[in-house]
């Protein structure tokens, strides 16, 4: 995302999904050959698709509501879904000789910040496709609303990620959030004011990303790119499978240094000491966890936040605090003076939000996940993460698409949950309905999980 924010903007609106068949028609020809080009996916594969028919089939029948609770390691995902559902799915039901209604599509929430960063044109299309945004450091009555009535009465099923942002990890499943299985309830509440009875079905939709063509020799290549960048001289050459988790592993170590002197100098910030740990992926997760709770703490001072309880949380409040000073309601009436102050505020609302942008990037790091499972798509993933990193602290835009060679995606529809089992006890009381939305988010992220190869 680009530093440069000079003045202060006018509040930040609600996108409404806006779908045109046309603009989707379009779209739809051009994904498979931009797919293939310009992200250089190979091939985009999809296991248990006939179930999918099936529920597709149900919904357009009017026999039952869905949502469609995809994984979200990559910001590729939304073009993959797209892919699964404009493609491979009608495809899939033609075989098995059911007749979909065209167009075969979804609605999609997306993040309000993304037209922020990737451009006002995304956000144009989104809306035409089917988005509707959604603000995520706060309560966004508005995207809810919008959202239970696409699900009561909308002619497409609605698409959500639980993770809520990208985690960059094909093998591991963040902690979700709530918000799916809450709309999976408040559906089956706006069914039965509206004197309907529809079952309710959360679908797990797992993506994997794999190296079409993976090398060792390309991952050092890489790897010595990022050493020099980060002036790291000391790492030991190979290009071997443990030769290179040794050059990561110094490449971290490196990195965290850097950042620890960083914020210790520049922000006069202390490092409390760390528990003494035998293994040394240990003592590296619990360096970055540590580093991570400064930044974020640099941040909030700035704003006067209060730590919030998750390191989700946190940068969700970080956003929203950054923001309310970016983008403003109350500036009309300004003098010259009072919107040249606001400005200040606004830039330097800005740059400290970089603190948790960077915080940001590494949340999905760990010190195991390479190290349990080396493999080449493992390392890949890593390596992407600190190359955009670096990247972005350059202040330059990252082409990671071709970095690693050619990729291959791995889509599979999981099991569906059917909310409507739930209800009983959502509607006890208070309490329970908070235990409901608790167990669904649990086998939600389980059944994630077990669509992982």
């Amino acid at each position: 995302m680009s530093s440069a924010f000079r003045q202060v903007q006018p509040p930040l609106q609600y996108l409404p999904q806006k779908f045109n068949f046309w603009v989707w028609w379009f779209f739809a020809q051009l994904l498979p050959p931009w797919l293939r080009w310009k992200m250089k996916i190979r091939a985009i594969e999809a296991d248990n698709l006939g179930q999918l028919v099936h529920l597709y089939q149900q919904f357009q029948a009017g026999q039952g509501r869905l949502i469609l609770a995809f994984r979200h390691p990559s910001t590729d995902d939304p073009l993959c879904m797209g892919y699964l559902l404009w493609h491979l799915l009608p495809r899939q039901a033609k075989k098995m000789g059911v007749a979909l209604r065209s167009p075969v599509n979804s609605y999609f929430i997306y993040d309000r910040g993304i037209p922020l960063w990737a451009g006002n044109g995304v956000g144009w299309l989104f809306a035409r496709l089917g988005g509707s945004s959604i603000m995520r450091g706060k309560l966004d009555t508005q995207a809810l609303r919008s959202a239970r009535q696409l699900l009561l009465e909308g002619e497409f099923p609605l698409a959500a990620a639980p993770e809520g942002s990208t985690n960059d990890h094909s093998e591991r499943v963040s902690p979700l959030e709530p918000g799916v299985a809450q709309l999976g309830f408040w559906c089956l509440e706006d069914l039965e004011k509206a004197g309907r009875s529809q079952p309710v079905y959360i679908v797990p939709i797992g993506i994997q990303y794999f190296l079409a063509e993976p090398s060792w020799d390309i991952l050092a290549t890489v790897m010595t790119e990022l050493e020099k960048k980060a002036g790291c001289t000391t790492a030991p050459i190979g290009t071997d499978q443990e030769s290179l988790y040794r050059r990561l592993f110094n490449l971290a170590l490196h990195l965290l240094d850097r950042l620890e002197d960083f914020y210790a100098t520049s922000y006069r910030q202390t490092f409390p000491p760390l528990p003494e740990l035998a293994d040394a992926n240990e003592q590296l997760a619990a360096r970055l966890q540590r580093l991570l709770n400064v930044i974020l703490d640099v941040a909030e001072g700035y704003f006067g936040l209060k730590a919030a309880t998750t390191f989700v949380d946190r940068c969700r409040r970080l956003e929203q605090a950054a923001w309310d000073r970016m983008y403003r309601s109350d500036t009309d009436d300004f003098s010259v003076i009072e919107k040249g102050l606001a400005n200040w505020l606004a830039e330097e609302a800005n740059v400290r939000l970089r603190h948790m942008r960077l915080a940001e990037r590494f949340t999905s790091v760990t010190g195991s996940y390479v190290r349990e499972k080396p493999s080449m798509d493992r390392f890949g993933e890593v390596l992407l993460i600190l190359w955009r990193t670096f990247s972005w602290i350059e202040g330059t835009v990252p082409d990671c698409n071709t970095l690693l060679g050619p990729r291959r995606v791995k889509m599979t529809i999981g099991e569906p949950i059917p909310v409507h089992d739930y209800w009983p006890t959502y509607r006890s009381n208070r309490k329970c309905a908070r235990q409901a939305v608790e167990e669904v988010t649990k086998t939600l992220s389980q059944r994630l999980e077990g669509l992982i190869i």
